[in-house]
């Protein structure tokens, strides 16, 4: 590499490994823990390239941006940034930041960020036209909420932030994936709330307002020039994809964003023929995968520190973790994704009586952890009994001779419940009517266990 960095950052140790990495690569470095210094620099037409903190003592890089854009145009910006929300990312991306990158960052993926920077301006030096590289006033970031419960340090996470920026103001469809409980929703709502179509309306379609004939109409109506959003697609029949599919070729620039939503694979319903090819090319401009949180364990602790201090703000006694919480955690398959983590955080919070949620506290509320990896027999003959007696043995024998804590009876009984449910509503297509026919239980009652649980009911029209 050739050229001038300059690295802002209050972080010695950063300060350090950056001049010495990028100096052995063949730049000239000027390192500061002051935005004041960095600016006077960039005033100075010191730099070929920026790397730069958000939070600094005497000021914020990400609100320095637009002021950079300003005095020098063809300064590409690198942000670094410990606050690992999506909010850096989109704010970024809308000050026209060249690139950013998470704390603690890749080494290695930094430099090759600033090779391609440096590279960027030469080219831009060497095509412009004089006028181009004139002072010009750019956009600033965009000011919005800054507590979206979308929380992860992960590169799976820093990915999708990154992803979602981009695409914020992209007149393209976007087909958002993922299991349930992953925060698809939130996506949406992002891409919506944080985009140029914010001010319009945002209207959520599922598959029952999609069955009368003029269904789609009217939402597009609703949505005006805002954004429309499909939850479920990979559940509307025939007739509602051939519906859907036809009206998406009528949309023009001036109608809707279009959003979808699928929990399955479209590309693989796609190639088995149980979802149309063209819709899903229609709905696939854009496709954002979701992780799982099993594809990212190691944002557990700060999304149950998320929701934790949330429920605190709600007005609910200020709790905390004790250390040993975090292997609890990580040795749970979490199978309803986040969502499943943020319920067990709300419960403990409610049900917990000490100022220290314990991971006596947490085993207790998960029932009993399954352990990921671990070797287990053939069980494809055991019985039901057999199956919660050997997990209950299980989760005496984590509590290392100690008794579980009191109350065990109603929350084995709970964590019973919530499979029951969702593998019924899912066998009955979301009909809860039948649903509840099913288990012999009253409908109200069935409708009060779904809100407490915190269920997702998705309806289809074919029913088992």
């Amino acid at each position: 590499m050739d050229g001038t960095v300059l690295v802002a950052d209050d972080d010695r140790t950063i300060r350090t490994v950056l001049t010495q990495a990028l100096t052995r690569a063949g730049c000239r470095v000027h390192a500061t823990g002051s935005m004041v210094t960095l600016m006077r620099w960039v005033e100075e037409g010191r730099g070929d390239v920026v790397i730069s903190d958000v939070v600094m003592p005497d000021g914020n890089g990400l609100e320095s941006l637009p002021k950079i854009a300003k005095l020098r145009p063809d300064l590409p910006v690198i942000v670094i940034s410990a606050q690992n929300t999506i909010m850096t990312a989109i704010q970024a991306a809308e000050a026209e930041a060249f690139d950013y990158l998470p704390k603690p960052f890749d080494l290695p993926d930094l430099m090759k960020r600033t090779a391609q920077a440096l590279e960027r301006k030469r080219l831009r030096v060497r095509n412009a036209a004089p006028s181009e590289l004139s002072p010009s006033v750019t956009g600033t970031a965009a000011v919005g909420q800054t507590d979206l419960p979308l929380v992860g340090r992960t590169p799976a996470m820093q990915e999708l932030y990154r992803l979602v920026a981009r695409v914020l103001n992209v007149d393209l469809p976007v087909l958002i994936t993922g299991e349930s409980g992953t925060g698809k929703s939130l996506i949406a709502r992002a891409l919506h709330d944080f985009s140029d179509r914010q001010d319009a309306p945002f209207v959520v379609a599922t598959p029952d307002d999609l069955l009368p004939t003029d269904g789609m109409d009217r939402l597009v109506r609703r949505a005006g020039a805002g954004t429309v959003l499909f939850d479920g697609v990979g559940d509307l029949d025939a007739d509602a994809q051939a519906r859907l599919t036809r009206l998406l070729d009528t949309l023009d620039g001036s109608g809707p964003r279009v959003l979808a939503i699928s929990q399955g694979d479209l590309a693989q319903a796609a190639a088995r023929g149980t979802f149309r090819e063209d819709l899903f090319y229609r709905l696939a401009g854009v496709v954002i995968p979701v992780p799982s949180l099993r594809e990212r364990m190691e944002d557990i602790p700060a999304l149950a520190d998320h929701f934790l201090a949330r429920v605190t703000r709600d007005g609910l006694p200020a709790r905390r973790f004790s250390a040993d919480v975090e292997d609890a955690l990580r040795a749970y398959p979490w199978p309803g994704n986040v969502r499943e983590l943020e319920n067990l955080v709300n419960r403990l919070a409610v049900t917990g009586t000490e100022d220290e949620i314990s991971k006596s506290d947490v085993l207790g509320a998960l029932g009993a952890p399954i352990v990921p990896g671990a070797d287990t027999p053939d069980l494809s003959d055991e019985r039901l009994s057999d199956a919660v007696h050997r997990h209950l043995k299980r989760y005496f024998d984590l509590h290392g001779g100690v008794l579980p804590p009191a109350g065990l009876y109603q929350r084995i009984l709970r964590e019973m419940e919530l499979p029951l449910l969702e593998i019924a509503l899912d066998a009955t297509a979301g009909n809860q009517a039948k649903c509840a026919d099913l288990l012999g239980i009253n409908r109200n009652t069935l409708r009060k266990k779904i809100t407490d649980l915190g269920i997702e009911v998705t309806r289809r029209r074919k029913l088992m």
